[in-house]
């Protein structure tokens, strides 16, 4: 296997147990807090309890998306199984609009509703839940942004999301218990907040993984780094068109490099071979290059 390919199925396998480990931290704080959230009269607490349970899913889609990620290329897939991660992604962030509109639906009928103020102890649990999301977000993130995986980036706005509801949650909370009955809908205008944030989200992690799928030229340096090696390596004359699409973690380049006309067959392989391995070099993301040969303008 090729070192580049090793490389990026470790950091998928990493990142599918961060995944897993993100997955059994919502499986509790869904649990507690939807159990405070009814024995506490806290409706907030109870649909952001209902939204981390519904980020158990997402963690289990994007686990699964980053376990088929991390499969090395077969005959049936050659270019690798890179496309499952942004899939994955594109399945969590359509669930986290679709949690959005159904808990504003909730919230809505409830703020309607008369119903008993929240109980103080909530206010404990929200001060724990957003910390540890909070903490997560920051580590995950961290490793979605060293890798530029979308899908681990994903998991880590799921967490900031999750850390983002709560926060508005215990605005709610303390507002309901510090007004008395009058703003005992507070926490459901805060649930009402949250899901408005939850939406957004979506949106935002939608998008990114959505130009990947439709190999949208990726953004930053890259394509002007791959250049500028191309151009470096001995025989090139000029570098005519240069392509790259993401797959999964790596990068899949196609290139056109003008050489001297009048060379034999033989030395413009060797020169393409060139570019292919100084590219490889000079980014461990770039799984394959195809080099085109062509003829230098004059």
């Amino acid at each position: 296997m090729p070192a580049q390919a090793h490389a990026s199925n470790k950091i998928l396998q990493t990142a599918a147990r961060i995944a897993l480990l993100g997955l059994l931290i919502n499986v509790v704080l869904a649990s507690v807090k939807i159990v405070a959230g009814v024995i506490g009269h806290a409706y907030v607490l109870i649909a952001d309890g209902i939204e981390s349970a519904l980020d158990i899913g997402g963690s289990i889609v994007i686990w699964g998306g980053l376990t088929v990620a991390a499969r090395p290329p077969d005959e049936t897939h050659p270019y690798g199984h890179g496309k499952a991660e942004p899939i994955a992604a594109i399945a969590v962030a359509l669930g986290v609009l679709a949690a959005a509109t159904g808990l504003a639906v909730e919230s809505v009928r409830e703020i309607l509703t008369p119903h008993h103020g929240p109980a103080p102890f909530t206010l404990a649990i929200l001060i724990v839940v957003i910390a540890v999301k909070e903490i997560l977000f920051r580590y995950v993130n961290r490793l979605g942004r060293r890798t530029e995986s979308t899908a681990v980036q994903t998991d880590a706005w799921h967490h900031r999301s999750d850390a983002l509801t709560s926060t508005a949650a215990f605005v709610g909370i303390s507002a309901a218990l510090l007004g008395g009955e009058a703003w005992y809908s507070a926490d459901d205008w805060a649930a009402l907040f949250a899901c408005a944030v939850i939406a957004a989200n979506g949106i935002r992690l939608l998008l990114p993984a959505f130009h990947e799928i439709m190999d949208t030229a990726p953004g930053g340096k890259i394509v002007r780094t791959i250049r500028a090696v191309a151009i470096s390596v001995p025989g090139v004359v000029e570098v005519e068109k240069c392509r790259a699409r993401k797959m999964g973690l790596d990068y899949y380049v196609d290139l056109h490099v003008g050489v001297d006309g009048n060379i034999s067959v033989h030395e413009g392989h060797q020169i393409a071979h060139g570019v292919k391995s100084a590219i490889q070099r000079s980014d461990s993301r770039v799984a394959d290059v195809l080099v085109h040969i062509e003829p230098a303008k004059v």
